[in-house]
């Protein structure tokens, strides 16, 4: 069974997450964690396409972030979830063809529903809308 492309950026923003958390962790070994309650056992060649991504460019990243937060905001005072929907999203909006520049942000809005609140969802909306 196939894992739809939604549930491979949820998976790749706990993969982040727990990535964040725990340094030292080995991407695959998140995968692998993530994907014992999920129906299928292939991870999804998205999934390490975004985290590693997202790792990578993580610094190009956050400097783009910073470009469109208010003058009152720092990424430091940004809450982890915000700050890793916005990276996946920004990534996806910058370095991912075949993703549109809208459903980058649409997904990212999703995310921010699953797991955060809507100040959140409303902030992550109006920094990538402010970069659109």
């Amino acid at each position: 069974m196939s894992i739809s492309r939604h549930d491979t950026r949820k998976l790749a923003f706990q993969a982040l997450f727990a990535l964040n958390s725990n340094p030292d962790a080995l991407p695959q070994d998140v995968y692998e964690a993530l994907l014992e309650d999920e129906a299928t056992t292939t991870v999804p060649a998205y999934l390490p396409e975004l985290v590693e991504g997202v790792l990578t460019h993580q610094s190009e990243l956050d400097a783009k972030i910073d470009q469109y937060l208010s003058s009152n905001w720092t990424l430091a005072r940004l809450n982890k979830t915000d700050l890793l929907v916005l990276r996946l999203a920004i990534y996806e909006m910058l370095c991912v063809d075949d993703v549109p520049a809208k459903v980058a942000l649409d997904e990212a809005l999703q995310l921010a529903k699953e797991f955060s609140d809507d100040k959140s969802r409303r902030f992550i909306n109006g920094v990538l809308s402010n970069l659109l």
